[in-house]
């Protein structure tokens, strides 16, 4: 259990400590009680399904009760509490927060290869602006696509299963614990990096594409070794709060240097987001 005393350490802990429930206790020093559960949820510190219980020192009106679930609260109660409902009522809803959690991660990562889906992909690259935002910080997206070699394979279906298990693998080994690292379509995957400049994005970009083409090549049964070879494109931003950018826009921009260095066979492997097109 953590407790805090105004709206600004209340926001700090819930951006780095994901409380399962959240009890605003009467309007903090700094912020009113209902502007904190508003705050709470627009900034995306906590999941939509995280609870959070307004308590107020004396019975609240209507309209306070109701602006309190506008914001997002779940609950809005009123001193004298009774400790032992209470303690069921936040046991209910941390139940009904595991179990749309647990739903909701099954929606977020791709089945074959254990990272993000596409989905959650997107969701984490809201979650990561958000933060380089609030914390003026830098952010990547390198897109990677995958060929594999050769095309006549006996099973195309299964030699792209293969392959998006196996990459999928060398991601986790050699991404750093801080990227967010999905599967983002066929044989394409996508690496959020916090904190990670232009320069930063290409080194990483140089150091996946190596550790995939460099690898032990994965071997479909009954034919010989594929040999990948790997094409990226990224986009990077020196500092969110100064440059401000949507998620789909940085996810597509490093789509589109993907597609550019993929377009020009001979042409540089990795391609940096040009408006121009070009890397």
């Amino acid at each position: 259990m953590l407790r805090v005393a105004t709206g600004v350490a209340l926001q700090e802990q819930a951006r780095s400590a994901r409380p399962d429930c959240i009890v605003i206790a009467g309007p903090l020093p700094d912020l009113d009680d209902v502007e904190a559960c508003r705050a709470l949820r627009k900034q995306g510190l906590i999941t939509p399904s995280t609870p959070i219980v307004l308590v107020t020192a004396t019975p609240a009106t209507r309209e306070r009760r109701l602006a309190g679930l506008r914001a997002g609260g779940w609950d809005h109660l009123a001193v004298p509490l009774d400790a032992d409902e209470l303690l069921l009522k936040l046991d209910a809803y941390m139940q009904a927060k595991e179990d749309a959690d647990q739903v909701r991660q099954r929606a977020f990562v791709d089945e074959v290869s254990g990272l993000y889906s596409a989905r959650g992909v997107e969701r984490r690259a809201r979650e990561l602006v958000a933060d380089a935002w609030r914390r003026h910080a830098a952010l990547a997206c390198v897109m990677l696509a995958v060929d594999a070699q050769p095309e006549t394979a006996p099973d195309v279906r299964t030699r792209d299963t293969g392959v998006r298990h196996h990459v999928a693998s060398l991601l986790r080994d050699r991404g750093r614990t801080s990227d967010a690292i999905g599967w983002w379509d066929g044989v394409q995957f996508a690496v959020l990096a916090p904190a990670t400049g232009a320069e930063g994005a290409a080194q990483l970009a140089q150091r996946l594409s190596q550790a995939i083409e460099t690898s032990p090549q994965p071997q479909p049964k009954g034919a010989p070794p594929l040999s990948l070879d790997v094409h990226a494109g990224y986009e990077a931003i020196h500092d969110v709060h100064a440059t401000p950018v949507e998620p789909e826009t940085l996810l597509a921009r490093a789509t589109s240097a993907l597609r550019q260095a993929v377009a020009e066979p001979g042409g540089a492997r990795i391609r940096a987001y040009s408006t121009h097109g070009g890397g």
